[in-house]
């Protein structure tokens, strides 16, 4: 039986945990090839990904990368046009919390570390796949975004202006794109019972939060060729239709 990604190839980042985990093994059992890639010190994690992503007899390629490295985004776009010449899925997943702290308290280390990877990463991941994108007959970006992109609520500016950049990044990228066959949209997941959730919101019951894998369907949607969306952010709440506190 045809698969609805059978015969896509997608790139995942943060696929060591979490959302990121979720997604590459929801886009394998759809029918996809996943280069999945996280910092080296996942490498672990990223090995049983590989192997249950091999067990379901689709391909894997691991690819341990520290995002700061934004030189090493260039390189791993130039393997992928070595190795495959086009990329159909970009799903442009990792990100930091930061310090949940009043703006004059975050450390200059730690804010930079916010840009590195939620800003500069996602737009260097951009222009590295945009190309390859671009060769396949029907490419697909989707990075996450969050609701504290917009909230401004206190002590939360670090995230939220860098979730709020990749926003605007994001959605610029898709109005270049509208004479291309490339959709590229964001996915705002919400809550969401994630080990970053957790450090964001100590003590909550993760038990009551939907699971990375709840949320992983809606990037498969978003992944396939018959995607008509563009220029969106989607909540996971709305589409899975499930009350927002």
């Amino acid at each position: 039986m045809t698969k609805l990604l059978d015969g896509r190839l997608a790139l995942v980042t943060g696929a060591s945990r979490g959302i990121g985990r979720a997604v590459a093994l929801a886009l394998a059992e759809a029918g996809a090839d996943v280069i999945i890639t996280a910092r080296a010190r996942s490498q672990s994690s990223l090995e049983d990904v590989d192997d249950q992503i091999r067990a379901m007899g689709r391909n894997c390629t691991i690819v341990p990368m520290d995002l700061k490295d934004h030189d090493s985004i260039d390189r791993l776009g130039a393997a992928i046009y070595e190795r495959w010449g086009k990329l159909d899925i970009l799903v442009g997943n990792a990100g930091v919390l930061g310090t949940i702290s009043p703006l004059g308290h975050i450390s200059v280390k730690d804010f930079a570390e916010l840009l590195d990877v939620n800003v500069t990463a996602n737009w260097r991941l951009i222009r590295s796949m945009d190309p390859l994108l671009k060769r396949s007959d029907a490419g697909r970006a989707i990075f996450v975004t969050s609701g504290a992109a917009t909230k401004n609520r206190a002590y939360w500016g670090g995230y939220a202006a860098t979730k709020a950049a990749l926003e605007s990044l994001a959605l610029t990228y898709a109005s270049e794109c509208e004479i291309t066959p490339i959709k590229v949209n964001l996915v705002d997941p919400g809550p969401i019972g994630t080990a970053m959730r957790a450090k964001a919101v100590p003590g909550e019951d993760a038990s009551t939060l939907p699971k990375p894998a709840d949320i992983a369907p809606l990037f498969v949607e978003l992944a396939s060729p018959a995607c008509t969306k563009q220029g969106e952010k989607v909540s996971f709440y709305d589409w899975a239709g499930l009350k927002r506190d």
